[in-house]
């Protein structure tokens, strides 16, 4: 909070899979930290956890100066949502505690099962405390591009390329864990069948 004082940043924490977390991992909150709500403000959205993409449904916390600037723009861009999609909205906030656990649970079962179908092919994944994304290491001779589009045209299976999201996720494609299990073995067979194997690159002698 001094550092944002200081050099007078508005900090924006965008949590928006604060409930997606697995293995008793729990995601910080920005007004969890001392001085947190004074500095900033936090989005929350009820698109991943509520399978609502699209809807446009979400809120935001902390600051108050910087809300009512939110809420004056906002009011400058459209009239509000769909009075449906807020009464969906309301409904799946009200839903009781073992929705979420049964989603968490969902997940981590996909993210361990892909983790564990990439390791007999040689890939390292890093295990994520959250989220519904694998992040995973491209053969070292070529980009996450090349590597995205390779997989495609060779099995048709779809990912996603990691400099997508800027320079650091170069040398990573990022893979959803939306699917079901079943669907997700049919990928990572046709992944299989088409010689895929991660190769460390050899060491210079």
């Amino acid at each position: 909070a001094e550092i944002v004082h200081q050099h007078q940043i508005l900090l924006v924490h965008d949590l928006c899979y604060a409930e997606l977390a697995f293995d008793g991992y729990q995601p910080t909150s920005l007004l969890e930290i001392p001085g947190g709500k004074e500095v900033g403000v936090e989005f929350h959205t009820l698109s991943k956890t509520y399978n609502m993409a699209g809807w446009r449904v979400g809120f935001v916390v902390g600051n108050s100066h910087i809300i009512q600037g939110l809420r004056t723009l906002k009011t400058n861009l459209d009239y509000g949502i769909f009075a449906a999609l807020q009464r969906a909205a309301e409904t799946a906030l009200s839903l009781p505690d073992h929705y979420l656990e049964e989603v968490q649970q969902r997940y981590s079962s996909r993210r361990d099962f892909l983790i564990d179908e990439f390791a007999s092919l040689g890939w390292t994944v890093a295990k994520p405390q959250a989220t519904m994304y694998l992040w995973v290491p491209c053969p070292p001779d070529m980009t996450s591009t090349d590597f995205a589009l390779t997989v495609l045209q060779e099995t048709g299976v779809v990912v996603t390329p990691g400099n997508a999201f800027g320079p650091g996720g170069e040398g990573y494609i990022r893979v959803s864990l939306i699917a079901e299990c079943d669907r997700l073995a049919v990928a990572m067979d046709r992944i299989r069948q088409a010689g895929f194997r991660f190769a460390p690159a050899a060491a210079a002698v």
